[in-house]
């Protein structure tokens, strides 16, 4: 095609040549250079100096003007260093957990109408001055849509989600929760509780009399509180990723907070870290991600967008991210539990440490009055009593039968059967670590293979060439002792038998 070939000709001839390369130059607005890097190597020349050598580093055309936004993209993992970075230069932090999950927290604010679920994030502490508010302060130039605020009420927030979601930083929760203050903040925390879902919403009537309608308002947001321990409804805290702010040592040092230079130095920041998220925010909606052993349920639940994020800022993320969520989810776990719950947990140990599978309701109680930091002595004012256990328990569907101790039928409670505790110690609590579960075994081994009314009294199967017999025959017709003082007894007085001494039947625990 001759008319092309000699338009082309034409075109390259009107346009002219770059004086350093030959190249043609193309849309450069310059009409002897191609490109920055060959204007400076030309001038260079010129001026006597050494060749610039090309070593495969890109050169800006900043002589063009200003780099179009998304043209220069900072990875995710150096946007999330820079936000912890940021973040750890105003605040202590207890450990090397929580300011990577407050990261990840401001992070995914910026897709939250993208994900499912947004989790809680609550900062508490046991004494003011402990640094939740200056988290909340300097997070407020890092997360989307920003609403800090002390006191609020459910119908002004309603108004405010409208238009879709904003980020709520609540200061001073306890407050509105205490007990104390009237603590009357069930629509709140209604509000808290549900909005943490994206299909949440509340319904409300609106209008007068006479055109009353139905309007349903949602109430999907991330949200941030802050508060003195203790004062957090247990629905919302299951909800949240709970960080146990700390008094600074004395040689702990942070920067001086002063807001105006915070907002000006954290503003490229969270443009970069708004920039990255919505990048990935298809990949982190859709993702699945692989959690550790044991985050399961609700708390995998909120933890699956933080570790999606993770995942897409790759580097190092991935394992930091999982790492917090073991520490925050298995490790240090939830501090304000039931007393119910709490009184599965006791009850479990002392059944552990005894090495039986039932005891009677006067031994169990007396053993849970011994545990120092135990709440057992003073419920509302009055000690754990039998009636107030049996209670507690019911609710579990753990009650009370006959156990036998010395011949004799007395009320108490037992692992395994109808009513036992293990089926509510396997729902509510947490398992039993691998090193804990060494003595238990032995005495299940003990278990099955004696009668279902004959098991070794506690201790005896710590030593397995020590015979039931022996040990449960021991203090007939005596006053019952404690089962610890039993079974210390008991094995001395074992050690000193000879192997002539007479067989007896062993009694029922």
């Amino acid at each position: 095609m001759p008319d092309i070939t000699d338009a082309l000709s034409a075109i390259d001839a009107a346009i002219g040549e770059c004086l350093s390369c030959g190249d043609s130059l193309g849309t450069s607005p310059s009409a002897d250079f191609c490109s920055e890097t060959c204007q400076t190597g030309w001038r260079a020349q010129k001026a006597g100096a050494k060749n610039v050598e090309d070593i495969g580093v890109a050169h800006p055309l900043t002589w063009l003007g200003p780099t179009a936004a998304g043209t220069l993209r900072t990875p995710g993992h150096d946007v999330l260093d820079a936000v912890v970075a940021f973040v750890s230069r105003f605040s202590a932090f207890p450990n090397e957990h929580c300011a990577p999950t407050v990261a990840l927290w401001y992070a995914h604010t910026h897709i939250a109408d993208r994900l499912y679920v947004t989790p809680r994030l609550i900062l508490d502490s046991a004494e003011p001055g402990s640094g939740k508010t200056r988290v909340l302060e300097v997070g407020q130039y890092l997360v989307a849509k920003p609403e800090m605020t002390i006191s609020i009420t459910p119908a002004a927030v309603f108004r405010m989600l409208v238009e879709g979601p904003i980020t709520l930083l609540f200061d001073e929760i306890d407050a509105v929760f205490s007990p104390k203050t009237g603590g009357n903040n069930e629509d709140l925390r209604a509000l808290l509780n549900a909005g943490y879902k994206r299909t949440a919403t509340v319904a409300r009537c609106v209008g007068d009399a006479k055109s009353m309608n139905v309007a349903r308002f949602p109430v999907y947001a991330p949200v941030a509180l802050a508060g003195i321990a203790g004062g957090m409804p247990a629905t919302i805290t299951t909800r949240a990723v709970t960080i146990h702010m700390r008094k600074r040592r004395y040689d702990e040092v942070v920067e001086e907070f002063i807001e105006e230079d915070v907002e000006r130095e954290a503003t490229p920041l969270r443009e970069d870290l708004e920039s990255w998220v919505y990048r990935v925010a298809d990949k982190v909606a859709h993702a699945r991600p692989d959690r550790p052993d044991g985050v399961r349920d609700r708390a995998a639940e909120i933890w699956r967008p933080l570790l999606a994020i993770a995942d897409a800022a790759g580097g190092h993320w991935p394992e930091t991210a999982r790492l917090a969520c073991r520490h925050f989810v298995l490790e240090e776990g939830p501090r304000d539990v039931s007393t119910g719950v709490r009184l599965l947990a006791d009850v479990r140990e002392i059944f552990r440490t005894q090495h039986t599978d039932r005891m009677t309701t006067a031994d169990l109680i007396r053993e849970l009055h011994a545990i120092e930091d135990g709440p057992w002595t003073d419920l509302q004012g009055k000690p754990l009593d039998s009636r107030r256990l049996a209670k507690e328990l019911d609710r579990y569907s753990v009650r009370p039968k006959d156990v036998k101790v010395n011949g004799k039928a007395l009320k108490g409670y037992r692992v395994d059967g109808d009513g036992g505790l293990t089926d509510a110690w396997s729902r509510y609590l947490p398992p039993v670590k691998a090193h804990a579960t060494a003595a238990t075994s032995a005495t299940t081994q003990v278990i099955e293979n004696n009668d279902a009314e004959q098991v070794a009294r506690p201790g005896a199967t710590s030593a397995t060439a020590i015979p039931t017999e022996v040990a449960d025959g021991r203090g007939s017709g005596e006053t019952s002792a404690p089962p610890v003082t039993r079974a210390v007894a008991e094995v001395a007085e074992v050690a000193g038998e000879t192997s002539d001494a007479p067989e007896t039947q062993g009694d029922d625990l």
